[in-house]
């Protein structure tokens, strides 16, 4: 799901994600753009409006979570398990990380599958954070 408004506050980006939005723009995004994310996130990547992707890191960051707690669930998974949560964090669909690492796309989506269940979570973006906040990836690599 892919959400398209005016608002920017930090509590409707925030909702919107934990209710499974993969992506998130707003409406003074160029057409052009606009476009593009449609078709990406038909495609399983992410698409966050940078103004909006700022308050998502801000978020991240004063999280009182434990560290130690997200290393350990990503300590669960096989090396290459790690390596399709870093290329998905990142930001690529399931094409793109299947060319990428010369597998099926059917292989990832299992990996995908996989990889929520070990980490608890339902979504790529639940996963990208959870990996982030364990140091696996930086917030903006790709």
């Amino acid at each position: 799901m892919l959400v398209l408004t005016t608002y920017d506050a930090d509590e409707w980006v925030l909702d919107a994600i934990r209710n499974g939005a993969a992506g998130y723009l707003l409406k003074d995004t160029p057409q052009e753009d606009l476009t593009r994310a449609i078709v990406d996130t038909a495609h399983g990547q992410t698409h966050i409006d940078p103004h909006v992707a700022g308050k998502i890191l801000d978020h991240v960051a004063r999280q009182p979570t434990s560290v130690i707690a997200d290393q350990k669930l990503v300590g669960q998974l096989s090396e290459r398990e790690r390596e399709v949560l870093r290329l998905l964090a990142g930001g690529l669909g399931n094409s793109e990380i299947a060319q990428t690492l010369f597998l099926s796309e059917g292989t990832i989506k299992n990996y995908v599958s996989v990889i929520f269940s070990k980490l608890g979570v339902t979504d790529r973006t639940q996963a990208a954070i959870l990996a982030i906040r364990a140091g696996l990836v930086s917030p903006g690599e790709s």
